[in-house]
């Protein structure tokens, strides 16, 4: 027996699941509908509407996805593996949405460094990073960026998995270095610093 099947085989004994039928905890646990938002679902089809907007995705059919009074139940639509994997992954996406609605999600950045820089320019982020050519990114209708003192960019949506991709693309053009702390900082985000080298 291999070293991975004799871990998988502990951890089953362990848990007191012998038989490989483990089940997302998360998936069980229902989603709550907040007050301001309305939810509609039509087959693997979810829209939810709020104050912060709209939102509507349509999931896998390993999953089975029901609305009742006050919540969103979602189960497993056989007992396949790829079932059992998919339904806790497809109710942590539907609750984000329903959070989303409501209440948003944002990120906050902070460009570090001389020259460093941004600006808005109708729906385009153009950024100075000390590089030979602007760093540009398009901004999606369902997200609001802003930028304060030239150096603090918020980026605020309902979209959980947008307001992420944005901060991931606008954090790749120039990632903090660990030695001077050069280059774009997300707030809340720890950066290891290390010591330069020394002269003799």
């Amino acid at each position: 027996m291999r070293a991975k099947q004799v871990w998988a085989a502990n951890s089953s004994v362990k848990s007191g699941n012998t038989k490989g039928n483990t089940m997302s905890r998360i998936g069980k646990l229902p989603i709550p509908i907040l007050d301001k938002a309305t939810v509609a679902v039509d087959g693997q089809t979810v829209r939810v509407e709020g104050p912060k907007g709209k939102l509507e995705k349509t999931f896998d059919k390993a999953v089975k996805i029901e609305l009742t009074e006050g919540e969103i139940r979602v189960t497993p639509a056989s007992t396949s593996p790829h079932a059992r994997a998919m339904f806790g992954t497809a109710r942590s996406i539907i609750n984000n949405m329903v959070i989303g609605v409501v209440e948003g999600y944002k990120k906050e950045l902070e460009l570090k460094g001389v020259g460093f820089r941004g600006a808005l320019k109708g729906d385009i982020l153009d950024m100075s990073l000390g590089k030979s050519h602007p760093c540009l990114i398009k901004i999606p209708q369902e997200i609001t960026i802003t930028v304060k003192d030239n150096t603090k960019i918020t980026i605020e949506g309902a979209d959980k998995q947008v307001v992420g991709e944005i901060a991931a693309s606008i954090y790749a053009f120039y990632p903090a270095e660990p030695y001077k702390g050069k280059g774009v900082h997300i707030v809340g985000k720890y950066v290891r610093r290390k010591e330069g080298k020394k002269s003799a």
